[in-house]
């Protein structure tokens, strides 16, 4: 075994005292370690890998390490190597499917160093001896809390453990949430990790605070928004939407737990997986309108934050799309729409968004008064409060020239994701150009034209808005024809007036000052209808927002990004006059912040952990001064959500720190895997014989080959929890070889739909006949679901003369009635879940011999090598490629079965006029009859 290296005296890159103080207990013993978000987990994980690194001939394994963190925790393991020197840092090697030689990784794991691995390598690495855990130093694991019971990274801990006391493991994780459902859920999870000790440090930890709270607290400025009316409806309606659909779920399924079914945790990100996960058990029961709500309250928690980050036509835009997908052809019933498309309050999300891009004006006509379109394009509250802080930033630089330190002059701007950066990179460009009228007479000056405006940005987003919405109604159009008579005018007056349109010759009334357009409303089955706009209020609307000769200076040179032809523009940015705009991104964010050095930085929207990150990264630097604007909009659910989630994580880490203090010591043995010698030879005791009248003692413990596709699941993890030993191989034929004569292709629920629908199985099934005498089919329902497939159809007419006629062929009970008849001697095996799984294959094998991994690598291989092996004289018929080529086409023809077609035949023609008989004895008897009935069919076309 690898001994763990001492301690080097290497220089940490962890300036506060909690962060100290959590390294030195981490050097000293395992534990699972969960910290606040924001408070530096990632600089505390590479540390301490530096710190084994440094010490040479250690091999230190990574686990759940995504692509971002590995190239984190290389870049620092190499800088901190640069700045200590120490001769003995590798650095960190990332094991993933690129490294596909066996050899490679074997002599890499033999040279020791710091590997991020992923789990499906892992796990096969150690199970086949690639890598021996008793060589390992040490595990870090990240993301403690996706580790469950049936993990495969819980099945690589219970692995290492077995063969490896002595080396070191240690978890982390920054999401408390987890750790709060269910019985015991902290005990559980530190079972799963193999661990004993917890070490909690939630943003209230009187040391995290002593650190944070000091003198070098940075100056942060809260700005409160207010929402204009408009957004404040929108928003108003939208979330009686989501209430009144939770109401619908909850009257519509009562014997569910249902108490965090409210509007408060409708607003929280995971709310969606919370209310699926408790209907999965019977999704399959539940009626239709609870699927669609379930559907529609994605939607709806979409559009709430869209409100609120999206420019006006961009919402409308989105809300057009959404309008289009929820609603059927006409002539659709009431109970197949979104509920939510009846409330009223629907009215008001669609016509209130109208309203804040265009509004209808009363112009005199020769008959009667005529509405028209003119551009209302409402601007974002942020993005005027965004200027005046930008102007602060100046006016404050230029009057007075802040004391020179570390910073840089940088402006940083933090948004939730890339959308609003691009959205706010188009505003700060276009803010100061004012589209100037062609028939304005006179020049006037007017100090509110020296304000930034959006008009520019938005002119131009409404006119591609208009051109996107005139192919999107030719496309409505063509799909719908009553769409298409109504905008083309071709339906008969009485008919539209009895669909509650107006008359020609008579203005419409709107319900409620909705635009012109939009004034019925309603369609029959009481459903809002999408409005189109006419050809006349289009053109009439571009006329009004038409490009001036002002913006079509301006165009070019403020869209065009310079950094697009290198060759003209080659000069880097001055550091003080730079604004960087860029979307939170977790723990990156603190690479932002160490890179850019910003002085100033706007938090666009609200983020809990880089408000930690901020906090960090200003006690951290003694010689770095740092202002904060905080923007959010009042009384919205912006701030809703951002309140909630910090409410949410303190108590989580409330709970957790009750639950650590009155938990008993975990296990971390698993009493499957002891080591008394008295309990391992009792597990070999198996009863061959019937009647347990003797009892046969087997030299090793019952033993499973697996193919490694398998690993995907959590099946493998649960017979190696059986005591049973795991041979990871590539198979050809099947999934789990029990014994000899055992084979079981496993299928779960998706897989077995997809696998009779393409015939895989029936070409499986055939395989497994061919090499073992006991074939069986796993048909694996999912633990968190219901036992049961959708309810059976009436199957009378459908399974007769099912060679003939595909009535059934689309029912998934059909098709297993077809494989069974196909395969009458196949086994079906129906398991609940893979713990029952587990169980069924241990009493299976109970009366069995134990399978010889190396006969079922090679089952399926031995016709491809005998192909692979003969002279090109026993194939003089398919000497080139094409006709076998045009032969790989026919029906029933597979990759697998081609090779004994193409040894024992001539050329084509003699396959063609083979009968059933002949060609059963090569490829089967499923494949004979549709290759015999696919050249029957053509011959008896060309008879006709």
């Amino acid at each position: 075994m690898a001994a763990i290296g001492s301690p080097q005296p290497v220089k940490l890159s962890l300036p506060l005292v909690y962060q100290q103080k959590l390294f030195e207990e981490l050097r000293k013993e395992d534990e699972l370690v969960m910290l606040a978000r924001g408070l530096g987990l990632m600089r505390l994980v590479t540390n301490l890998l530096h710190s084994y690194d440094a010490a040479g001939n250690n091999l230190i394994v990574i686990m759940n390490a995504g692509d971002r963190e590995n190239a984190w925790i290389g870049e620092a393991l190499a800088e901190h190597a640069a700045i200590s020197m120490s001769p003995k840092a590798r650095g960190l090697t990332v094991v993933n499917t690129d490294f596909t030689s066996v050899g490679s990784r074997e002599k890499m794991y033999a040279g020791g160093g710091i590997f991020s691995i992923t789990s499906r390598i892992l796990v096969v690495d150690t199970l086949t001896g690639l890598l021996n855990p008793e060589t390992i130093t040490g595990m870090i694991v990240l993301h403690a809390d996706r580790v469950s019971a049936t993990s495969l990274e819980a099945f690589i801990l219970r692995i290492y453990r077995q063969k490896n006391k002595v080396g070191f493991l240690k978890a982390f994780s920054d999401n408390p949430d987890p750790f709060t459902t269910g019985f015991n859920p902290l005990a559980t999870m530190m079972r799963n990790l193999f661990l004993r000790k917890a070490s909690l440090w939630p943003r209230f930890h009187v040391q995290v605070a002593e650190a944070l709270e000091g003198k070098k607290k940075a100056e942060v400025i809260e700005l409160e928004v207010p929402m204009t009316d408009s957004m404040r409806e929108i928003q108003t309606a939208i979330m009686e939407c989501v209430e009144v659909s939770i109401h619908e779920l909850k009257k519509g399924n009562t014997g569910l737990e249902m108490g965090d079914w409210n509007l408060d945790s409708a607003l929280l990100k995971n709310f969606d997986v919370m209310v699926r996960r408790q209907l999965d058990p019977n999704w399959h029961r539940v009626s239709w309108k609870t699927k669609q709500i379930v559907n529609d309250l994605t939607v709806l928690r979409g559009m709430l934050q869209s409100v609120l980050a999206l420019d006006a036509v961009s919402f409308l835009q989105q809300l057009d799309t959404i309008h289009a997908a929820h609603s059927p052809p006409p002539g659709s019933t009431r109970q197949t729409q979104s509920p939510w498309l009846f409330l009223d309050a629907a009215q008001t999300i669609f016509d209130t968004a109208k309203r804040r891009v265009y509004s209808s004006n009363k112009t005199a006509g020769a008959d009667d008064n005529i509405d028209t379109l003119r551009p209302v394009l409402e601007e974002q509250p942020k993005w005027s409060v965004l200027a005046e802080v930008m102007e602060e930033i100046h006016r404050d630089l230029y009057f007075e020239p802040p004391v020179r330190d570390d910073s840089n002059g940088t402006i940083l701007i933090m948004c939730a994701d890339a959308n609003t950066c691009r959205q706010l990179r188009d505003y700060l460009q276009t803010m100061h150009v004012k589209p100037k009228l062609e028939n304005r007479v006179e020049e006037i000056y007017d100090p509110e034209e020296d304000k930034p405006s959006a008009a520019f940005m938005m002119r131009r987003k409404l006119r591609n808005y208009l051109k996107w919405k005139r192919e999107f109604a030719q496309v409505s159009a063509t799909l719908f024809a009553e769409n298409q008579k109504a905008l083309s005018g071709a339906v008969d007056p009485r008919i539209a007036q009895s669909k509650n349109r107006a008359p020609a010759n008579k203005r419409r009334r709107v319900r409620g000052g909705g635009t012109a357009g939009s004034a019925s409303g309603r369609h029959e089955n009481g459903t809002v209808a999408q409005y189109f706009e006419k050809p006349a209020e289009v053109a009439e609307l571009m006329a009004e927002i038409q490009i001036t000769e002002e913006e079509a200076k301006q165009k070019d040179d403020i869209i065009a990004d310079p950094l697009e032809d290198m060759d003209d523009y080659y000069q880097l940015y001055d550091m003080q006059d730079l604004v960087v705009i860029h979307a939170y991104e977790g723990d990156q964010d603190e690479h932002v912040l160490e890179e850019v050095k910003p002085k100033y930085i706007i938090m666009y929207e609200p983020d809990a952990s880089f408000i930690r990150r901020v906090e960090v990264y200003r006690s951290s630097h003694n010689d770095r001064n740092v202002r904060v604007y905080f923007l959010y909009y009042g009384n919205s659910v912006e701030e809703q959500r951002y309140l909630s989630t910090v409410r949410r994580e303190k108590d989580a880490f409330t709970k957790l720190i009750k639950e650590r203090a009155s938990m008993s010591i975990v296990l971390t043995v698993d009493p499957h895997n002891a080591e008394d010698p008295e309990e391992a030879f009792l597990r070999t005791v198996n009863t061959r014989i019937a009647g347990g009248g003797k009892l046969a003692a087997t030299a090793t413990p019952p033993r499973v080959v697996v193919d490694v596709r398998e690993f995907r699941s959590s099946l493998p993890s649960l017979l190696h929890g059986r005591s049973m030993v795991i041979v990871p191989c590539m198979l050809t034929v099947g999934d789990y070889i029990l014994s000899p004569n055992i084979c079981v292709e496993r299928k779960s629920i998706s897989d077995l739909i997809s696998s009779l629908g393409n015939g895989r199985l029936y070409s499986q099934c055939e395989s497994m006949f061919q090499h073992y005498k006991s074939p069986m089919l796993l048909i694996e329902f999912d633990q968190n679901k219901s036992f049961t497939l959708e309810p059976f159809a009436d199957l009378s007419g459908s399974v007769s003369s099912l060679s003939a006629s595909n009535a059934g062929a689309n029912d998934l009970q059909s098709k297993i009635v077809l494989l069974t008849l196909a395969f009458p001697q196949l086994r079906i095996v129906w398991s609940s879940s893979p713990y029952e799984t587990a169980e069924i294959f241990e009493r299976l094998k109970s009366q069995e011999d134990e399978p010889d991994p190396i006969t079922a690598v090679n089952a399926g291989l031995d016709q491809e090598s005998e192909a692979a092996g003969t002279g090109t004289g026993q194939q003089q018929g398919f000497i080139t490629a094409e006709p076998a080529e045009m032969l790989g086409c026919v029906p029933g023809v597979t990759h697998k079965n081609i090779s004994n077609l193409t040894l024992e035949m001539e050329n084509i023609r003699e396959v063609a006029n083979a009968n059933v008989e002949e060609l059963e004895k090569l490829v089967g008897r499923e494949a004979a009859v549709k290759i015999e009935g696919f050249f029957k069919k053509d011959l008896l076309e060309d008879e006709e």
